[in-house]
């Protein structure tokens, strides 16, 4: 491009000629938010750039001045130009820049409290469409239940400090009966203009915090804000198959909102307690038991702890240590649809460490009848290390 040249508009934001109004609006929006001044403080090259694509953007999204560019290039724009219109973008020139970028991302005019997008991406004031009033915060608590309340559920009462809503000016941050007035900041339009080189930035009004008034006196008790601190008592239910890192979340119970703004939500996260017979596997419950030779040898049956109280398990004859047997549906309750996991048992056969001399007798015995005194390895693995030997 030569020296002097002007970018051509859609390569400025990236997009095909024939591209939909939706395209370019896409398109700017991302170039707008990279080269704006406040995400690039003293960058005067990135300011340049959100002149320009603010400028391609005005052009483009027109219908009847992108046709004259697409016929007549920037030739459309230029006084004494050969396109149709020598006097400007449909008579007139182009606009502050930021005017674009208010019109694209949700800041027009000049009053009340911006919100949208503009103030998610560069901070601006907290009007929140509640003419100075600003939400309150959400707030987080831990809440540890034991893994038995986890499993069928529980209601717990939770006490946690918080900004509560004042009770002597319900949360308006006047004192009752106080007169309002405009403010005499912004004289009512709920903002300040300030400048920063060629641009004018609009901000919500430090005084009134964007609501275009204020009150004669303000709440004796909470200093105007509209909210004090308190002890909050709630009761939560909490549902059968919560796991640690679970979060429930209460609407309105967080802090209370500024000068009568909206409440925010708490958010309690649970915590699940290590349990002494227990180990939770997802839905499932894992658990191992000890059990004796004599009963790894003959079979029988036991009792088994489970969630809902005892369960008979039958151990059949020649169980090995380490088998793991499963219990249909005795396990956690799913959070989501209702049906439940499995427990699983797994059995550890335990020797005797200590015989009296009658008991030792009969192992032998035992053990001769067996033919253990002369292979006391079982033959499987003989045959598979024999090689060794």
């Amino acid at each position: 491009m030569a020296t002097g040249q002007k970018q051509d508009y859609y390569e400025l934001l990236g997009v095909a000629k024939g591209a939909s109004e939706e395209e370019l609006k896409k398109a700017y929006r991302k170039k707008a938010v990279q080269f704006h001044p406040d995400k690039n403080p003293g960058n005067k090259e990135a300011e340049e750039m959100f002149k320009k694509v603010s400028e391609a953007y005005e052009v483009v999204k027109d219908p009847e001045k992108r046709a004259a560019y697409d016929r007549y290039g920037h030739a459309a724009f230029q006084q004494g130009g050969g396109g149709p219109r020598g006097g400007g973008a449909g008579g007139g020139g182009f606009h502050d820049p930021f005017d674009v970028f208010r019109e694209v991302f949700g800041q027009r005019g000049g009053g009340g409290g911006g919100g949208g997008i503009f103030e998610e991406f560069f901070g601006g004031g907290g009007g929140n469409g509640e003419g100075g009033a600003g939400r309150g915060s959400d707030l987080r608590y831990d809440l540890e239940i034991s893994l038995e309340e986890a499993a069928r559920g529980v209601e717990k009462e939770i006490s946690f400090r918080k900004l509560g809503e004042c009770r002597h000016c319900s949360g308006s941050g006047a004192e009752p009966g106080s007169k309002k007035s405009t403010c005499p900041t912004c004289r009512g339009a709920g903002q300040v203009t300030t400048s920063r080189g060629f641009f004018h930035v609009r901000q919500v009004c430090p005084t009134c915090h964007g609501s275009g008034s204020r009150f004669e006196k303000v709440c004796a008790k909470c200093s105007g804000e509209g909210r004090m601190q308190e002890t909050a008592k709630i009761n939560i239910k909490i549902p059968a198959g919560v796991d640690t890192g679970s979060k429930l979340r209460s609407t309105g119970n967080g802090e209370a909102g500024v000068m009568g703004g909206s409440a925010g939500d708490l958010y309690i996260v649970i915590h699940v307690k290590e349990h002494e017979v227990f180990e939770r596997q997802g839905d499932d419950l894992f658990t191992e038991i000890p059990i004796k030779f004599t009963l790894a040898t003959i079979g029988g049956t036991i009792h088994v702890p489970t969630m809902e109280g005892k369960a008979t398990l039958k151990i059949p004859a020649g169980t090995q240590s380490g088998t793991t047997f499963r219990l249909k549906g005795r396990g956690m309750a799913q959070l989501r649809g209702g049906a439940h996991g499995d427990q699983l048992i797994r059995v550890h056969v335990e020797v005797p460490t200590s015989l009296n001399s009658d008991q030792k007798k009969k192992l032998e015995d035992f053990a001769q009848a067996c033919g253990d005194a002369d292979e006391p390895v079982s033959k499987s693995f003989f045959e598979k290390a024999k090689k060794f030997f």
